[in-house]
């Protein structure tokens, strides 16, 4: 298996608002998840995080770009593939897990519909998926 290499962020970069913009893409937005519920309990990994991205979107000055139901989802399927791995590192967990990364956002998709996505309620609080997984 071939290494994959860790984004460049870390839990304190993003609560210090500490990240370039350019490089906190999907990928490092997950790994950055993965990297709360690595330290922290689901609840206090979801309340820190969302936190950090509030921050940070606020400091870059696109607080719209933050959206809560887009952020838990991922936290609670990151949380979920976390339990179900044989192992804590990012790379396996990056390679077993690649429908989190697709660019086209279909596991989203599976669960959301993009009326409901678009929503301002789903933007602002976090909306149970109004699909059901295929």
């Amino acid at each position: 298996m071939n290494a994959i290499n860790e984004p460049e962020v870390s839990i304190a970069a993003l609560e210090a608002g500490d990240i370039d913009p350019q490089r906190f893409d999907h990928e490092a937005h997950v790994y950055a998840g993965w990297l709360y519920l690595r330290q922290f309990p689901l609840a206090v990994a979801i309340a820190k995080f969302t936190a950090a991205l509030q921050r940070l979107t606020a400091k870059l000055g696109v607080p719209e770009k933050y959206h809560e139901t887009v952020s838990w989802f991922f936290l609670l399927l990151i949380a979920e593939r976390r339990a179900l791995s044989m192992t804590d590192s990012w790379s396996d967990f990056r390679c077993d897990n690649d429908d989190l990364f697709c660019r086209d956002n279909s596991i989203l998709s599976r669960y959301y519909s993009d009326e409901l996505v678009d929503s301002e309620l789903a933007r602002h609080c976090f909306v149970l998926p109004d699909r059901l997984a295929s």
